[in-house]
């Protein structure tokens, strides 16, 4: 018959601690713990240094506030008129109706960005007809559209899916800077070419 007995014994910091004492024949057999460290999720050829804690000098942080700032201001006009420019692409003209509910805002909301946009040079708009891209429009269009490639790439050669790659692009794509695009090129081409 085994016989298991619980002694409680104080330790040093006042704590109490339980510990079984047992009686038994048989011992359980040690236990083995394995240290190895997981693989990384992917391999790098070199390791980049750790992120910066502490607080940044001044008037790097103003850069850094100021550029994301400028990329709000032309994040809008960017998706206004790469879209414009799909809906040419792939219809012939782009409506006012279909801005608004391919945006999901109001056609006043549209109305008020185009009049903004008309402004700017970037598109024209005649009476009873669609909107339609400056030259000026078209090249930002197209840079924006080639950023958007650029960066959706890069997420899906990191394993996002499509769908997620394609939301976290749209966003991405207006705040980064062109050295970081550039890597971004630069790694979904060295990926594909594995």
């Amino acid at each position: 018959m085994t016989t298991k007995r619980q002694n409680i014994r104080q330790t040093s910091d006042g704590t109490a601690s339980a510990s079984r004492n047992s009686t038994s024949r048989h011992r359980a057999a040690p236990r083995h713990v394995v240290t190895e460290a997981p693989p990384p999720p992917f391999e790098t050829s070199a390791t980049p240094p750790p992120p910066q804690t502490e607080l940044i000098d001044p008037a790097a942080q103003v850069e850094s506030f100021r550029q994301v700032r400028a990329a709000r201001r032309t994040e809008r006009v960017e998706d206004y008129v790469e879209l414009i420019a799909d809906l040419i692409d792939d219809g012939g003209e782009a409506r006012q109706v279909d801005i608004a509910a391919r945006l999901g805002v109001t056609q006043p909301t549209v109305a008020k960005m185009l009049k903004r946009l008309m402004d700017d040079g970037l598109v024209t708009q005649r009476p009873y007809r669609g909107i339609f891209l400056t030259d000026a429009g078209r090249a930002l269009a197209e840079e924006s559209r080639a950023r958007h490639q650029i960066v959706e790439t890069f997420l899906r050669a990191l394993g996002i899916s499509s769908e997620t790659a394609r939301r976290d692009a749209e966003g991405i794509e207006h705040h980064v800077s062109p050295e970081t695009l550039k890597a971004f090129a630069a790694f979904s081409e060295n990926f594909r070419s594995k």
